[in-house]
């Protein structure tokens, strides 16, 4: 099948029958699709179908599927080599650049190279099936031009117990029937970022477990349409300024992101869509794997948002008359050097890219870690330095309405000029842009999204240690010393 355009995505999305069950504000979405808070996000999905017809961005769009021998979205490709590695990290960038939110598909190239790796070693160690299977579900991916969205964080419960010590036993996702045709589970998975605009979800587990938790050690695909998954739409800063019918309030009026808290009562799933059951031994393994894969990627994403929210802030300057001061000229090249941190990092993690046993290439995962963790902590500071400049009015602002009131428009326009040869509605609209940005949902809030996505700033701690092989430093410096034992 031919490769998508935006269009065509989003009607694939229409045509998933039955449509997908969504709760909004406690009552059931008629047509999710449609409605003005799902389509910002939706829009940023629809812009990767839309580059790859792009001649100028074409050739960092696709790449050459090893499984079908055809060109295919890069976000469907399994990294065949470092440049695949180095090209998803610029990529990554110029979406963040061009939508200024969280573009929601990087899940299905990060989930999907992992499970490649992962299903491979639990099929060496236990004679199992199940690379068989999930390299016939990527090909199908692959193929149909589709996204899927992975589930791996379950809303965990009492975090001092394990999984099957919960006084709730479906706080963690688990199988609860086994049939001829396949498993039931149950249980919910949370921060599902863009799972509404899914096709498929990929479910992992989220921790380690011991053979007691064995009925939560479980990996699958399913549709978005399958019966018994459910979605509650997730609250978001300003969310219901898309309900206003307005454009500047909102920031960034055409992009935008979702989460859902996604519900499994009772979910049928085929044998030949079940990757990993009751090995429990490999459920720290593959969280693991995605924590570490996936947090490379954020020296991409985050960059790109970063370069939009330093262009909002130093054109801010010029409207503000400010431009020129030696201190904003500092702070903004402060942003900037943090800003190319990030990206410097993500792509370290790439060009130290490895082949796995199996043929896939995985990033440098020490290299990942330490990217991951300069994103939690450098979006912060760009984002204080971002508000420094722009000052109060960020958050004290008048609105649209008063903006374009017969009665007292013309009191905004007066008194929210900067410089007197820019209109106040410029101002205001690159003021609500940065608001967007640090607090709205636009990026996931930028910050919050900086610091939780892909696991919080304690499992990059957790992880740098055991990546970074310090007995061989410290022999390192015991050979410079003269130490000898």
């Amino acid at each position: 099948m031919a490769l998508k355009t935006g269009k065509e995505y989003v009607q694939s999305l229409k045509e998933m029958n039955p449509h997908p069950t969504v709760y909004l504000f406690g009552e059931k979405m008629q047509a999710p699709y449609d409605h003005p808070m799902v389509k910002p996000s939706q829009n940023a999905v629809a812009l990767s179908y839309d580059l790859v017809h792009d001649p100028l961005h074409e050739d960092l769009m696709t790449a050459r599927s090893h499984l079908t021998g055809q060109k295919v979205n890069r976000f469907c490709h399994i990294y065949q080599s470092r440049d695949d590695l180095v090209n998803k990290i610029k990529m990554f960038r110029m979406l963040g650049q061009m939508t200024a939110t969280c573009f929601q598909r990087c899940t299905t190239c990060d989930g999907g190279n992992i499970m490649y790796l992962a299903t491979y070693e639990v099929d060496q160690k236990f004679g199992t099936k199940y690379h068989e299977r999930f390299k016939k579900f990527f090909r199908h991916l692959q193929e149909n031009d589709l996204v899927a969205g992975i589930a791996m964080t379950d809303v965990k419960g009492d975090r001092s117990l394990k999984p099957s010590e919960q006084a709730d036993p479906d706080l963690y996702l688990h199988v609860v029937e086994e049939k001829k045709d396949g498993i039931v589970v149950r249980g919910a998975k949370a921060h599902q970022t863009g799972a509404l605009n899914c096709h498929y979800t990929v479910v992992m587990p989220t921790r380690a477990m011991a053979p007691e938790d064995k009925d939560y050690a479980v990996a699958f695909s399913v549709p978005m349409s399958s019966p018994g998954l459910i979605h509650i739409y997730g609250r978001q800063f300003s969310d219901t300024r898309k309900l206003e019918g307005g454009c500047i309030d909102m920031g960034n009026p055409l992009f935008g992101m979702q989460e859902t808290l996604l519900i499994f009562e009772n979910v049928l799933v085929p044998w030949e869509n079940v990757y990993l059951y009751k090995e429990y031994e490999f459920a720290e393994r593959i969280s693991g794997l995605l924590g570490s894969h996936h947090r490379c990627s954020y020296g991409g994403c985050k960059t790109g948002v970063s370069d939009v929210l330093i262009g909002a802030t130093a054109l801010l300057a010029q409207y503000n008359g400010v431009a020129k001061s030696s201190h904003v000229r500092s702070k903004i090249t402060e942003m900037i050097t943090l800003s190319e941190t990030m990206y410097g990092c993500g792509l370290a993690s790439a060009y130290e890219g490895h082949k796995t046993p199996v043929g896939n290439y995985m990033n440098d995962f020490l290299l990942a870690n330490v990217c991951k963790l300069n994103v939690a902590r450098i979006t912060n500071q760009i984002g204080q330095l971002a508000l420094d400049i722009a000052g109060g009015i960020v958050t004290t602002m008048p609105s649209e309405r008063d903006l374009h009131s017969p009665e007292i428009g013309k009191y905004v326009e007066k008194y929210l000029r900067g410089v007197s040869n820019v209109p106040a509605e410029h101002r205001m609209r690159i003021l609500r842009l940065i608001e967007n940005l640090m607090f709205g949902g636009g990026a996931g809030g930028y910050i919050v999204e900086s610091i939780h996505g892909a696991g919080s700033p304690e499992a990059q701690k957790t992880m740098i240690p055991r990546e970074s092989n310090l007995s061989h430093k410290i022999s390192l410096a015991k050979c410079i010393a003269g130490i000898k034992e």
